[in-house]
């Protein structure tokens, strides 16, 4: 396995490339995370067991169900994001004939196939740095910022969360050097 930049790392073999790119490991901000999530659980729970062991009023009971439908979609993009933090990759596979792309809580993640002769256009995205959307990426809350994208069939593909500039173009250089390498081969052998 060889590392390039901080948090991208990769296998060649004969026929495929294999890369794994990490999440930022910051064992303090995962342990507020963790307990950010932890205090968010509580307060639902006890709002929950209050509002089924109480009687309450027509709006009281909607401002408490309003209430409780913002609560679950924090909680679960907040669980979503620590858990990301805790035990996510992203997973990058180039072999003959198409790019297989994961993103992985553990195991757990759907993988999409790209034929490498429908991929164009592969770019390093970039933000403006005091832009809202740059803060916005940044946060811990959210899983997104991803750096790289690339066409495929006429949708933008993008891969790469929260890596900083150097280890996007890093990843950039390799990720088109394999797909081309990878195409070249194609074309002889069917010549």
């Amino acid at each position: 396995m060889k590392w390039i930049g901080k948090r991208v790392s990769f296998v060649d073999d004969k026929s495929k490339t294999t890369i794994v790119v990490h999440p930022k490991d910051i064992g303090w901000l995962k342990g507020l995370m963790g307990a950010w999530v932890s205090m968010w659980l509580t307060l639902g729970a006890i709002v929950i067991w209050y509002s089924l062991n109480s009687k309450f009023t027509e709006q009281e009971s909607i401002i408490i169900i309003i209430f409780l439908a913002f609560w679950v979609y924090f909680a679960f993009k907040v669980m979503k994001s620590w858990f990301w933090l805790m035990w996510g990759k992203e997973l990058i596979k180039i072999d003959e004939a198409k790019l297989i792309y994961k993103k992985s809580i553990r195991k757990y993640g759907k993988s999409k196939f790209f034929l490498l002769e429908n991929i164009s256009k592969i770019a390093v995205y970039k933000t403006e740095e005091r832009s809202l959307q740059a803060a916005w990426e940044k946060s811990p809350w959210v899983i997104g910022g991803e750096r790289l994208e690339f066409e495929y069939q006429g949708k933008v593909i993008k891969i790469g969360r929260k890596l900083d500039a150097k280890d996007a173009e890093l990843l950039f250089k390799l990720l088109t050097k394999r797909i081309e390498t990878q195409v070249r081969k194609n074309k002889k052998r069917q010549d």
